[in-house]
């Protein structure tokens, strides 16, 4: 199993919407670093939801990968934020993932309490600058944050 962290902004998607869908795909993803975190993740990865562009940004909960190389259809819709004109149903260029809501957390697990835990070489994402909307995450920082913040689920 690895661990990863996905980035939405709670007023586009956040844990609640997550929640109440269940299931969903992650889509609309167009950094090829990103997209390439994405077709790494595996059936059972553990995933943790950060709520960006907010205040505070953190932590809000805990998702599952239940589906991966999933085609984005993001990638078609000719008058959506994320069209594509260069792919095409026969060969897309965009794949992604379909997670389960695990939990939410009661509290965020604020970024300034994650840059007072971690360096920058441990958690990509309390390096300044660092904008990916989909990070790994080290067994051993992936332990942290369950403690951090007292999820019920972990590994």
């Amino acid at each position: 199993m690895a661990y990863w962290l996905i980035k939405s902004e709670p007023d586009v998607y956040g844990i609640e919407a997550m929640r109440q869908e269940n299931i969903g795909i992650w889509d609309g993803v167009r950094n090829y670093q990103a997209r390439n975190f994405l077709k790494s993740m595996k059936s059972g990865d553990l995933v943790f939801f950060y709520h960006s562009n907010t205040k505070p940004p953190g932590i809000a909960g805990l998702v599952q990968v239940v589906e991966t190389m999933v085609v984005d259809p993001s990638q078609f819709e000719v008058d959506g934020e994320y069209y594509d004109p260069k792919s095409t149903p026969e060969y897309p260029r965009w794949h992604t993932v379909k997670v389960q809501f695990l939990e939410a957390l009661p509290e965020l697990l604020e970024l300034n309490t994650l840059r007072e835990q971690f360096e920058p070489e441990e958690l990509l994402l309390v390096k300044r600058g660092s904008r990916l909307s989909v990070i790994p995450i080290a067994d051993n920082v992936a332990q942290r944050l369950f403690k951090l913040g007292g999820f019920k689920h972990s590994a």
